[in-house]
């Protein structure tokens, strides 16, 4: 099984408080992914991030094809850090963790994403052709976003 690594920071002009709010609240995903994903969270029995937490999506993975996703807040350090795992979805392996950290004028904010896709070799074609360029394109949108609403930090 061959393990994919996306990594992302992006600095935000806000304080750390603000931004853990904003992305420890599982609702905000919805804002910070794009509508091309067709994402769409069906079970969220809490909405305060908790270690633990299941919550259960709908993605488009191909026009009309519709498939389940279930996370699980595997852990959370209150204030600095929380990360994601796949139970059930699109991909063999996904794991996500979220890092922030205080800076001067700001927050940086810090994705570390490792994951795998099912299927063997069709799956590295498919990374290859289509599934790493989309991630891509999921994490450029959100950077983009996270700047029209929160600015962009002064370094």
């Amino acid at each position: 099984m061959k393990i994919h690594v996306l990594e992302q920071t992006q600095d935000l002009p806000i304080p750390i408080e603000e931004a853990w709010a904003f992305f420890s609240t599982p609702r905000n995903l919805d804002e910070i992914t794009p509508d091309e994903l067709g994402f769409k969270i069906e079970t969220l029995h809490s909405e305060e991030m908790h270690e633990g937490q299941i919550i259960t999506y709908k993605v488009k993975v191909a026009p009309g094809i519709w498939i389940p996703w279930v996370t699980e807040i595997k852990a959370v350090e209150e204030g600095v850090a929380f990360i994601d795992e796949q139970r059930f979805g699109p991909y063999k392996f996904w794991h996500h963790r979220h890092h922030f950290e205080a800076i001067e004028g700001g927050t940086r904010m810090h994705d570390l994403v490792h994951y795998a896709l099912p299927m063997g070799p069709l799956g590295a074609i498919a990374h290859a052709v289509f599934v790493r360029g989309k991630l891509e394109r999921i994490f450029g949108f959100r950077r983009e976003v996270l700047v029209k609403r929160f600015g962009v930090a002064q370094s």
